[in-house]
Protein backbone atom coordinates (compact mmCIF):
# COMPACT_ATOMS: atom_id res chain seq x y z
CA UNK A 1 0.00 0.00 0.00
CA UNK A 2 1.51 3.30 -1.12
CA UNK A 3 1.69 5.83 1.70
CA UNK A 4 2.50 9.51 1.78
CA UNK A 5 5.24 10.80 4.06
CA UNK A 6 3.16 13.69 5.39
CA UNK A 7 0.69 13.18 8.20
CA UNK A 8 -0.44 14.13 11.68
CA UNK A 9 -1.77 12.29 14.71
CA UNK A 10 -2.56 13.18 18.31
CA UNK A 11 -3.85 11.59 21.50
CA UNK A 12 -4.49 12.80 25.03
CA UNK A 13 -5.49 11.11 28.25
CA UNK A 14 -5.00 10.77 31.97
CA UNK A 15 -2.79 7.98 33.24
CA UNK A 16 -3.13 7.71 36.99
CA UNK A 17 -2.77 11.27 38.24
CA UNK A 18 -0.77 12.46 35.22
CA UNK A 19 -2.32 14.11 32.16
CA UNK A 20 -0.55 13.43 28.87
CA UNK A 21 -0.91 15.05 25.44
CA UNK A 22 0.94 13.52 22.50
CA UNK A 23 1.35 15.05 19.03
CA UNK A 24 3.16 13.42 16.13
CA UNK A 25 3.67 14.77 12.64
CA UNK A 26 5.81 13.74 9.67
CA UNK A 27 7.07 15.44 6.51
CA UNK A 28 9.18 14.46 3.51
CA UNK A 29 12.70 13.23 4.08
CA UNK A 30 15.06 11.06 2.10
CA UNK A 31 15.58 8.80 5.13
CA UNK A 32 13.91 8.18 8.48
CA UNK A 33 14.67 10.91 10.99
CA UNK A 34 13.01 11.32 14.40
CA UNK A 35 12.88 14.40 16.64
CA UNK A 36 11.47 13.44 20.05
CA UNK A 37 10.62 16.15 22.59
CA UNK A 38 9.98 14.90 26.13
CA UNK A 39 9.93 16.54 29.57
CA UNK A 40 13.32 16.22 31.25
CA UNK A 41 12.15 13.62 33.75
CA UNK A 42 10.94 11.37 30.92
CA UNK A 43 14.15 11.58 28.86
CA UNK A 44 15.03 7.95 29.63
CA UNK A 45 12.10 6.79 27.47
CA UNK A 46 13.45 8.47 24.32
CA UNK A 47 15.36 5.43 23.04
CA UNK A 48 12.33 3.16 23.38
CA UNK A 49 10.06 5.69 21.66
CA UNK A 50 12.56 6.05 18.80
CA UNK A 51 12.62 2.27 18.35
CA UNK A 52 8.82 2.21 18.46
CA UNK A 53 8.59 4.81 15.68
CA UNK A 54 11.16 3.03 13.50
CA UNK A 55 9.13 -0.17 13.68
CA UNK A 56 6.19 1.48 11.92
CA UNK A 57 7.65 4.35 9.89
CA UNK A 58 10.32 3.52 7.34
CA UNK A 59 10.85 6.95 5.77
CA UNK A 60 10.16 10.57 6.63
CA UNK A 61 11.09 13.22 9.20
CA UNK A 62 8.96 12.44 12.25
CA UNK A 63 8.46 14.93 15.08
CA UNK A 64 6.91 13.71 18.34
CA UNK A 65 6.07 15.96 21.27
CA UNK A 66 4.84 14.84 24.71
CA UNK A 67 3.32 17.36 27.13
CA UNK A 68 2.79 16.41 30.76
CA UNK A 69 0.66 17.92 33.52
CA UNK A 70 1.57 16.64 36.97
CA UNK A 71 -0.66 17.02 40.06
CA UNK A 72 0.27 20.13 42.03
CA UNK A 73 1.22 18.26 45.18
CA UNK A 74 3.70 16.12 43.24
CA UNK A 75 5.09 18.98 41.15
CA UNK A 76 6.21 21.04 44.16
CA UNK A 77 9.96 21.58 44.44
CA UNK A 78 11.53 20.38 47.70
CA UNK A 79 13.55 22.76 49.90
CA UNK A 80 16.80 21.21 51.08
CA UNK A 81 16.74 22.51 54.64
CA UNK A 82 20.26 21.25 55.40
CA UNK A 83 21.70 23.16 52.45
CA UNK A 84 19.66 26.22 53.34
CA UNK A 85 20.87 26.11 56.98
CA UNK A 86 24.45 25.86 55.77
CA UNK A 87 24.07 28.97 53.60
CA UNK A 88 22.41 30.87 56.45
CA UNK A 89 25.20 29.93 58.89
CA UNK A 90 27.85 31.29 56.53
CA UNK A 91 25.91 34.44 55.72
CA UNK A 92 25.31 35.28 59.37
CA UNK A 93 29.04 35.40 60.00
CA UNK A 94 29.49 37.71 57.02
CA UNK A 95 26.61 39.86 58.18
CA UNK A 96 28.15 40.49 61.59
CA UNK A 97 31.65 41.14 60.29
CA UNK A 98 30.75 43.30 57.31
CA UNK A 99 27.68 45.28 58.28
CA UNK A 100 25.34 44.51 61.19
CA UNK A 101 22.46 46.16 59.30
CA UNK A 102 22.57 43.65 56.42
CA UNK A 103 19.59 41.33 56.20
CA UNK A 104 19.41 37.88 54.71
CA UNK A 105 16.98 37.69 51.73
CA UNK A 106 15.07 34.41 51.71
CA UNK A 107 14.12 34.72 48.02
CA UNK A 108 17.78 35.09 47.15
CA UNK A 109 18.67 32.05 49.25
CA UNK A 110 16.21 29.90 47.35
CA UNK A 111 18.10 30.69 44.11
CA UNK A 112 21.35 29.25 45.44
CA UNK A 113 22.50 25.85 44.10
CA UNK A 114 21.12 22.85 45.96
CA UNK A 115 18.49 24.72 47.96
CA UNK A 116 15.46 23.99 45.75
CA UNK A 117 15.41 20.46 44.38
CA UNK A 118 13.05 19.23 41.65
CA UNK A 119 10.41 16.74 42.76
CA UNK A 120 11.41 13.08 42.45
CA UNK A 121 9.40 11.96 39.42
CA UNK A 122 11.15 8.70 38.61
CA UNK A 123 8.50 6.61 40.32
CA UNK A 124 5.75 8.57 38.61
CA UNK A 125 7.43 7.99 35.22
CA UNK A 126 7.64 4.26 35.83
CA UNK A 127 4.05 4.02 37.04
CA UNK A 128 2.63 5.80 33.97
CA UNK A 129 5.09 4.55 31.33
CA UNK A 130 2.81 1.91 29.79
CA UNK A 131 -0.06 4.39 29.60
CA UNK A 132 2.15 6.91 27.85
CA UNK A 133 3.27 4.33 25.28
CA UNK A 134 -0.38 3.45 24.63
CA UNK A 135 -1.13 7.11 23.89
CA UNK A 136 1.90 7.31 21.59
CA UNK A 137 0.64 4.22 19.78
CA UNK A 138 -2.80 5.80 19.38
CA UNK A 139 -1.35 9.02 17.97
CA UNK A 140 0.84 6.97 15.64
CA UNK A 141 -2.26 5.13 14.41
CA UNK A 142 -3.77 8.49 13.46
CA UNK A 143 -0.58 9.49 11.67
CA UNK A 144 -0.47 6.25 9.67
CA UNK A 145 -4.14 6.53 8.72
CA UNK A 146 -3.56 10.02 7.37
CA UNK A 147 -0.44 8.91 5.49
CA UNK A 148 -2.37 6.01 3.99
CA UNK A 149 -5.29 8.21 2.92
CA UNK A 150 -2.95 10.69 1.24
CA UNK A 151 -1.09 7.74 -0.28
CA UNK A 152 -4.27 6.56 -2.00
CA UNK A 153 -4.69 9.96 -3.64
CA UNK A 154 -1.00 9.94 -4.57
CA UNK A 155 -1.35 6.49 -6.12
CA UNK A 156 -4.29 7.56 -8.26
CA UNK A 157 -2.34 10.58 -9.52
CA UNK A 158 0.77 8.53 -10.33
CA UNK A 159 -1.24 5.91 -12.22
CA UNK A 160 -2.98 8.62 -14.25
CA UNK A 161 0.44 9.83 -15.40
CA UNK A 162 1.35 6.23 -16.30
CA UNK A 163 -1.80 6.06 -18.44
CA UNK A 164 -0.74 9.24 -20.23
CA UNK A 165 2.72 7.82 -20.92
CA UNK A 166 1.32 4.56 -22.30
CA UNK A 167 -1.11 6.39 -24.59
CA UNK A 168 1.71 8.43 -26.06
CA UNK A 169 3.95 5.36 -26.39
CA UNK A 170 1.20 3.63 -28.37
CA UNK A 171 1.11 6.64 -30.67
CA UNK A 172 4.91 6.58 -31.07
CA UNK A 173 4.89 2.83 -31.82
CA UNK A 174 2.26 3.31 -34.52
CA UNK A 175 3.94 6.36 -36.01
CA UNK A 176 7.58 5.14 -36.06
CA UNK A 177 7.26 2.78 -39.11
CA UNK A 178 5.55 5.54 -41.07
CA UNK A 179 8.50 7.85 -40.51
CA UNK A 180 10.82 5.52 -42.45
CA UNK A 181 8.20 5.02 -45.17
CA UNK A 182 7.71 8.78 -45.55
CA UNK A 183 11.46 9.34 -45.64
CA UNK A 184 11.88 6.70 -48.33
CA UNK A 185 9.11 8.28 -50.39
CA UNK A 186 10.58 11.76 -50.08
CA UNK A 187 14.03 10.49 -50.97
CA UNK A 188 12.71 8.55 -53.97
CA UNK A 189 10.76 11.59 -55.19
CA UNK A 190 13.85 13.76 -54.87
CA UNK A 191 16.03 11.23 -56.73
CA UNK A 192 13.43 10.94 -59.46
CA UNK A 193 13.29 14.70 -59.76
CA UNK A 194 17.07 14.97 -60.09
CA UNK A 195 17.24 12.02 -62.48
CA UNK A 196 14.62 13.52 -64.76
CA UNK A 197 16.53 16.75 -64.77
CA UNK A 198 19.64 14.85 -65.83
CA UNK A 199 21.65 15.97 -62.83
CA UNK A 200 22.48 12.58 -61.28
CA UNK A 201 21.99 8.88 -61.68
CA UNK A 202 21.24 6.82 -58.51
CA UNK A 203 21.01 3.06 -58.54
CA UNK A 204 18.29 1.35 -56.43
CA UNK A 205 20.86 -0.26 -54.14
CA UNK A 206 22.25 3.11 -53.06
CA UNK A 207 18.75 4.35 -52.40
CA UNK A 208 17.93 1.27 -50.34
CA UNK A 209 21.19 1.63 -48.39
CA UNK A 210 20.45 5.26 -47.56
CA UNK A 211 16.95 4.37 -46.36
CA UNK A 212 18.36 1.52 -44.24
CA UNK A 213 20.87 3.89 -42.61
CA UNK A 214 18.09 6.34 -41.81
CA UNK A 215 15.87 3.58 -40.46
CA UNK A 216 18.65 2.35 -38.17
CA UNK A 217 19.40 5.85 -36.93
CA UNK A 218 15.81 6.72 -36.03
CA UNK A 219 14.66 3.30 -34.82
CA UNK A 220 13.10 3.81 -31.39
CA UNK A 221 11.43 0.41 -31.00
CA UNK A 222 13.94 -0.74 -28.36
CA UNK A 223 13.61 2.45 -26.31
CA UNK A 224 9.81 2.35 -26.54
CA UNK A 225 9.81 -1.26 -25.33
CA UNK A 226 12.12 -0.44 -22.41
CA UNK A 227 10.09 2.61 -21.42
CA UNK A 228 6.91 0.52 -21.56
CA UNK A 229 8.61 -2.06 -19.34
CA UNK A 230 9.59 0.65 -16.85
CA UNK A 231 5.97 1.85 -16.72
CA UNK A 232 4.77 -1.69 -15.95
CA UNK A 233 7.42 -2.03 -13.25
CA UNK A 234 6.35 1.33 -11.84
CA UNK A 235 2.73 0.19 -11.67
CA UNK A 236 3.78 -2.98 -9.88
CA UNK A 237 5.84 -1.03 -7.33
CA UNK A 238 2.96 1.37 -6.68
CA UNK A 239 0.73 -1.60 -5.80
CA UNK A 240 3.34 -3.27 -3.60
CA UNK A 241 2.52 -3.64 0.12
CA UNK A 242 6.10 -2.61 0.95
CA UNK A 243 7.33 1.03 1.07
CA UNK A 244 8.48 1.81 -2.47
CA UNK A 245 9.26 5.54 -2.57
CA UNK A 246 12.97 5.18 -3.33
CA UNK A 247 12.32 2.47 -5.91
CA UNK A 248 9.71 4.61 -7.64
CA UNK A 249 12.15 7.52 -7.76
CA UNK A 250 14.80 5.34 -9.40
CA UNK A 251 12.34 3.92 -11.97
CA UNK A 252 11.20 7.44 -12.84
CA UNK A 253 14.82 8.41 -13.56
CA UNK A 254 15.16 5.44 -15.92
CA UNK A 255 11.89 6.37 -17.62
CA UNK A 256 13.19 9.88 -18.27
CA UNK A 257 16.44 8.47 -19.67
CA UNK A 258 14.56 6.40 -22.26
CA UNK A 259 12.27 9.30 -23.15
CA UNK A 260 15.29 11.53 -23.80
CA UNK A 261 16.79 8.89 -26.08
CA UNK A 262 13.54 8.61 -28.07
CA UNK A 263 13.45 12.39 -28.43
CA UNK A 264 17.02 12.49 -29.75
CA UNK A 265 16.49 9.67 -32.27
CA UNK A 266 12.99 10.32 -33.60
CA UNK A 267 13.11 12.49 -36.69
CA UNK A 268 9.42 13.35 -36.73
CA UNK A 269 7.31 16.24 -35.45
CA UNK A 270 4.39 14.13 -34.24
CA UNK A 271 6.68 11.80 -32.31
CA UNK A 272 8.49 14.81 -30.84
CA UNK A 273 5.18 16.22 -29.59
CA UNK A 274 4.26 12.86 -28.06
CA UNK A 275 7.64 12.64 -26.32
CA UNK A 276 7.14 16.13 -24.85
CA UNK A 277 3.90 14.86 -23.28
CA UNK A 278 5.71 11.76 -22.01
CA UNK A 279 8.49 13.82 -20.42
CA UNK A 280 5.94 16.16 -18.85
CA UNK A 281 4.18 13.18 -17.25
CA UNK A 282 7.51 11.76 -16.03
CA UNK A 283 8.49 15.12 -14.49
CA UNK A 284 5.22 15.15 -12.58
CA UNK A 285 5.85 11.59 -11.45
CA UNK A 286 9.35 12.50 -10.24
CA UNK A 287 7.90 15.40 -8.27
CA UNK A 288 5.13 13.30 -6.71
CA UNK A 289 7.24 10.30 -5.69
CA UNK A 290 9.30 12.60 -3.46
CA UNK A 291 6.33 12.39 -1.10
CA UNK A 292 5.98 8.58 -1.23
CA UNK A 293 7.23 6.53 1.72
Amino acid sequence: MLRSMTGFGSAAGKVGDVEYAVEIRSVNSRYFKAAIRLPEAWAAAEAQIDEFLRARVSRGAVSLTVRVKIPDEQAVYRVNTAALAGYVQQLKALEIEANPTLRIDLAGLLQLPGVCEPPPLEELCRATHEGLMALISKSLDGLMQMRQKEGEALKADLLSHCDQIERNLAMVSGRAPLVVRDYRQRLADRVAELTNAGSIQVDPESLAREVAIFAERCDVAEEVARLGGHVKQFRSAVGSPEPAGRKLDFIAQEMLREANTIASKANDVEIAHAVVDVKTAIDRIKEQVQNAE
